[in-house]
C-alpha cells in the first residue's frame, strides 16, 4: 500500500507521515513548527485514503484553512482534488444551491498536485503519495478492522488497538525489539554492515516495533503504546512518539507539549488497566537508554516477571537511573534540555534492595522471594 506523507513547501520540517484512514490532528506546535497564533494547535482533521491517493480535510480552528484558493470552513469537511471541481464548489456556492454544496462537500479531493495552506493562505503543503517499503502485512492482518476506543486525552481521539492488559508470557513474537536492559541477540551482522547505524542493529529495534500491529495497544496522531517485549513487571508498556527523536539529549522545550501528551496517554492506561486498584505504577525514561527513539515506561511496581533477571534490570527502575515523567517535563520547562548526572551509570552497579521497605537482598531469587511479602492479596 502507497504511504501518504504531507510536504511543507517551505521546508519547515520533514514529511509528516498520514497513515491509511486514521484520522490526524494538526495546527501550531512543534510537529509543524508553526508559531502563528491566528492558527489553531487544532487546526485541521486529516485523513489518507492511500488506496486511492487524496486526503480529506476538515477544518476545525477558527481562522481558514484552504485548498487551493477555496476556504474549507470550518465544522465542514472536503477532500483535495482538482481544481476544476473546486472552482465548481465556489460556483455552486455562489447560486446557494446548498444541497449540492453539501455533497461536493464529500466527494472534492485533495491530490498531488494541490496545495493545502494551514491557515490565512499561509504555511502551504502537498500530498505526495510513495510506496511503502517496510515489510507488508499479510492479507489476512489488512482485512483486520481496528477498533475505535473512547477519547484517550483532551486533544483528540486515538484507537485502542487490544486491550492494555500486559501480564507476562513466556512466548515472544517474532521481533528485532528488546527492551533497554536486556541484552543485544546472538546475531552475526551481515558482513561489511554498520554496526551501530544499521537498520537492522538491535538498538533501533523500537522502531521496528511500534510499526508492528502485534505490538501496538493504543496509537493516536502522535504517539503510539507498544507492550514492552521483555517485561519487568506483570504491567510494562512503552509510550513513543511518532516523532523520532533519539533520546532524552535531543529533547528540548519544543517537545514540552509531546511529553506532556505521553504522560497523559501513560495514565490512561494505567486507569484501565484491570489491577490498577492494587497495584501502584510509575511513569518514567531511563537515564541511559541502550535503546534508540525516545521512550516513556509505563511499569507496574510489582516486578513480577520471569524477564527481570539481574541486578542490571533491577536498578534501572528503582534507582535514580530511572528518571520520572515529571522531572524531566520541568527540567525541558527550566532549562530547556535534559541533563543527566554524571556517574548515572555506576547506579547499575548498586546493591539489590527493595524499592519498598530498602532492605538489601543477597541474589535476584532472594530479591523476588522477598517482593512477593509486598504483593497485594
Amino acid at each position: 500500500m502507497p504511504v501518504c506523507l504531507l510536504v511543507s513547501e517551505d521546508d519547515a520540517h520533514k514529511p509528516i507521515q498520514l497513515h491509511h484512514q486514521q484520522s490526524v490532528i494538526l495546527g501550531r506546535g512543534p510537529e509543524t513548527k508553526i508559531k502563528d497564533k491566528k492558527c489553531s494547535r487544532d487546526q485541521v482533521e486529516l485523513k489518507a485514503d492511500c488506496n486511492r491517493g487524496f486526503i480529506t480535510v476538515k477544518q476545525l480552528g477558527v481562522n481558514p484553512t484552504n485548498v487551493d484558493n477555496v476556504v474549507v470552513g470550518k465544522g465542514n469537511q472536503m477532500s483535495c482534488s482538482l481544481v476544476i471541481e473546486a472552482v465548481l464548489h465556489r460556483l455552486l456556492v455562489l447560486t446557494s444551491y446548498k444541497p449540492h454544496v453539501a455533497h461536493l462537500y464529500n466527494q472534492v479531493t485533495i491530490k498531488p498536485g494541490q496545495k493545502l495552506y494551514m491557515v490565512n493562505q499561509m504555511y502551504p503543503y502537498t500530498v505526495k503519495f510513495v510506496e511503502d517499503t517496510s515489510t507488508p502485512r499479510s492479507a489476512t492482518e489488512l482485512s483486520k478492522p481496528l477498533k475505535r476506543a473512547h477519547q484517550m486525552s483532551s486533544e483528540g481521539n486515538g484507537e485502542k488497538i487490544k486491550s492494555p492488559a500486559n501480564k507476562t508470557s513466556t512466548s515472544h513474537t517474532d521481533h528485532h525489539r528488546m527492551s533497554d536492559d536486556s541484552p543485544p541477540p546472538k546475531k552475526t551482522p551481515p558482513s561489511g554492515s554498520d554496526k551501530s547505524e544499521s537498520a537492522g542493529h538491535w538498538s533501533q529495534g523500537l522502531k521496528v516495533s511500534m510499526q508492528d500491529p502485534k505490538m501496538q495497544v493504543y496509537k493516536d496522531d502522535r504517539v503510539v503504546v507498544i507492550k514492552d517485549k521483555y517485561p519487568k513487571a506483570r504491567y510494562h508498556w512503552l509510550v513513543l512518539p511518532w516523532d523520532s527523536i533519539s533520546s532524552l539529549k535531543a529533547l528540548r522545550s519544543e517537545h514540552i507539549e509531546l511529553l506532556k501528551h505521553m504522560q497523559r496517554v501513560g495514565d490512561q492506561m494505567v486507569q484501565q488497566c484491570p489491577d490498577a486498584h492494587k497495584l501502584s505504577f510509575r511513569l518514567g525514561y531511563h537515564a541511559i537508554p541502550s535503546m534508540s527513539h525516545v521512550h516513556l515506561h509505563v511499569i507496574s511496581q510489582d516486578f513480577d516477571s520471569p524477564c527481570l533477571k539481574n541486578k542490571k534490570h533491577w536498578n534501572s527502575f528503582t534507582t535514580d537511573y530511572f528518571v520520572e515523567s515529571q522531572d524531566v517535563i520541568a527540567m525541558l520547562e527550566h532549562d530547556g534540555k535534559v541533563t543527566v548526572k554524571e556517574g548515572t551509570s555506576e547506579l547499575l552497579k548498586l546493591p539489590l534492595r527493595c524499592h519498598l521497605c530498602r532492605k538489601e537482598q543477597p541474589t535476584i531469587p532472594k530479591l523476588k522471594e522477598h517482593l512477593k511479602t509486598h504483593l497485594p492479596s
